[in-house]
């Protein structure tokens, strides 16, 4: 699917998302989200782009697959 000349590509299809995607794409709430990031800063699944945070996404899954039961 493209919008103008940029395509979008589908959340499962991406390397690394934004908080707002990985709330969406996993079913945690953005607040919760970001109040775990902020607590785990130095994980490996945690890009920080500037002033944006960007979350890669397979990391992510085994990180919560392997380590987590609750956010």
């Amino acid at each position: 699917m493209a919008i103008g000349k940029e395509k979008v590509f589908p959340l499962w299809e991406k390397h690394t998302l934004t908080i707002e995607e990985t709330a969406k794409y996993f079913g945690f709430g953005e607040k919760a989200l970001r109040r775990f990031i902020s607590e785990h800063k130095d994980e490996n699944f945690i890009v920080l782009n500037g002033t944006k945070t960007l979350i890669r996404r397979k990391m992510f899954e085994k990180f919560v697959d392997e380590r987590m039961s609750v956010i």
